[in-house]
């Protein structure tokens, strides 16, 4: 458990450190892949955290209704939209669509720093 929340804690400090740069074509593709990589482990580590608990969860989106019902993240629509978010970049390329999800970024990074602090509180 406590290598996938390195894992994640390392990612969110690589995407906070991201947003911080002077905008780009360059900067926009790091920060958006970035982002998939830290949602990735965000719902990764969510589901780790179920398991310990004995909680099955296969998806992203099931794995965060459990983490509601736990207090691990609020309910909070941000987190719909990073998932959708994620999808739309992972799956297609678009220069409009990047440039887009690009702008909502900074509005992700509090959601997983808080999911990161709630995970670090219940390690067991």
């Amino acid at each position: 458990m406590k290598e996938i929340i390195e894992s994640f804690k390392l990612s969110v400090q690589r995407f906070e450190e991201i947003l911080q740069e002077k905008p780009s074509i360059s900067i926009h593709d790091a920060s958006i892949q970035r982002f998939e990589f830290t949602t990735e482990l965000a719902w990764k580590s969510i589901q780790k955290f179920l398991r310990n608990e004995e909680i099955v969860c296969r998806s992203p989106k099931q794995c965060l209704k459990e983490a509601f019902s736990f207090e691990l993240v609020e309910d909070d629509e941000r987190w719909i939209a990073i998932m959708e978010d994620r999808n739309l970049t992972s799956h297609t390329y678009n220069e409009t669509t990047a440039e887009e999800v690009y702008k909502r970024l900074p509005n992700y990074l509090p959601l997983f720093k808080k999911l990161l602090s709630s995970l670090e509180k219940n390690i067991k």
